[in-house]
């Protein structure tokens, strides 16, 4: 399980996320293990490739919304450009920020030792 120093290397505001789960910090930390092994980032990636930007929008907005409770700035960073971009159905390209998404996520589980 990841701890507290690793989502601080990170650069998750965990005193933020700790507060939103009443200072139960293994809750926080089974709350954002379960973000880091979700598999929504690969939905919202095939959602992305096939066009299908409606449900890239659902996907990426439930995303923005976890990774905002717990804090997990780096992720909700980019997913909330994402999700203004498929909110407005920009037909763009979407890969720099599916990669950067990707990249972020590949940190935080090397982090966890995932």
């Amino acid at each position: 399980m990841i701890t507290m120093e690793a989502l601080n290397t990170f650069g998750a505001k965990t005193e933020e996320g700790l507060a939103r789960c009443l200072g139960e910090e293994s809750f926080y930390l089974t709350l954002v293990d379960s973000a880091i092994t979700d598999e929504q980032i690969k939905v919202l990636i095939g959602q992305i490739k096939e066009g299908n930007l409606e449900a890239a929008f659902e996907t990426s907005h439930a995303l923005k919304g976890i990774y905002a409770n717990l804090s997990l700035t780096p992720l909700y960073d980019t997913v909330y450009k994402l999700t203004e971009h498929l909110r407005a159905k920009e037909q763009m390209d979407y890969t720099p920020l599916t990669d950067t998404l990707l990249s972020n996520m590949q940190e935080l589980m090397k982090l966890a030792g995932k």
